[in-house]
């Protein structure tokens, strides 16, 4: 019993889920001490609510809404940096959603061999996320503006640690409803062992196996593409870097820090 209630909690946990979606895992650390707007016409950034600068269709850089006038070299590095940043945005959301799709498989393959098809624990837990899934679809869109700083996404509770809380209590609060349900299942699934608690427990350790193996694919699936969300993101500090460096009125502006450890960057290559 325990074994298969923690397989699910794990699957579920947005632990797990966290360092696949966000721009922190063990190979890559992002600190954002600022804010970025992103929108269909401008990506803005700034600090403590105060306006930084902007690049306008992904080629105008604005300073304290001062146009400034760029050298060949500098408008590529501007816009190479706006490019980069919006195609961050969609890598994002498709390992957030697979992510969360994933969680809700495992949920209902564990669920489903421990009190069948259709049960209600499920379909409950497979409801919250699905809103969580459709929240985080319709948030991140090209129609909506996008706003992230240090607390996380779009003013909301995506990928900070409240959202990681979000998606555990989906999980644990529905069980607890549901603990009278799951102890007559268990009953009833020791009366078919005959009342053998080991072959019970061999039972369910064996289903948690064939499950972690079902699951393991699709995961390290997700965790490749992390790592290149990873070197994205590495990638656009560089470019920040560059930017402060050749444009003097960007020089005060570093929003973006990452960190790499040096046997994952290795790894990487």
């Amino acid at each position: 019993m325990k074994t298969l209630i923690a397989t699910a909690l794990i699957l579920a946990s947005s632990s797990s889920f966290a360092s696949k979606a966000s721009f922190n895992n063990d190979s890559c650390n992002a600190d954002i001490s600022g804010g970025v707007k992103i929108t269909s016409t401008a990506i803005e950034f700034s600090r403590d609510k105060k306006a930084l600068y902007k690049i306008v269709d992904n080629e105008m850089l604005y300073v304290n809404d001062n146009k400034i006038a760029l050298s060949d070299s500098q408008q590529s590095l501007v816009t190479d940096y706006a490019m980069r940043i919006r195609s961050a945005v969609p890598q994002v959301k498709g390992i957030a959603l697979d992510a969360i799709d994933l969680a809700s498989d495992g949920v209902n393959l564990a669920f489903n061999e421990l009190l069948g098809e259709g049960n209600d624990i499920s379909a409950e837990i497979g409801a919250q996320l699905s809103e969580i899934r459709k929240e985080i679809d319709e948030g991140f869109t090209h129609h909506k503006d996008i706003y992230f700083d240090e607390n996380g996404f779009s003013g909301e509770d995506f990928f900070n640690e409240d959202f990681e809380q979000r998606i555990e209590s989906a999980v644990e609060q529905t069980v607890q409803n549901s603990i009278g349900s799951l102890m007559i299942a268990v009953g009833q699934q020791m009366l078919f062992s005959g009342g053998d608690m080991d072959a019970f427990e061999t039972r369910m350790e064996d289903f948690g196996e064939k499950m972690e193996h079902e699951m393991e694919s699709r995961s390290n699936e997700i965790e490749t593409r992390s790592e290149e969300l990873c070197q994205s993101v590495i990638a656009i500090d560089a470019l920040e870097d560059q930017l402060t460096d050749e444009i003097i009125e960007l020089k005060d502006f570093n929003l973006l820090t990452t960190k790499v450890m040096a046997k994952d960057r290795k790894d990487l290559m």
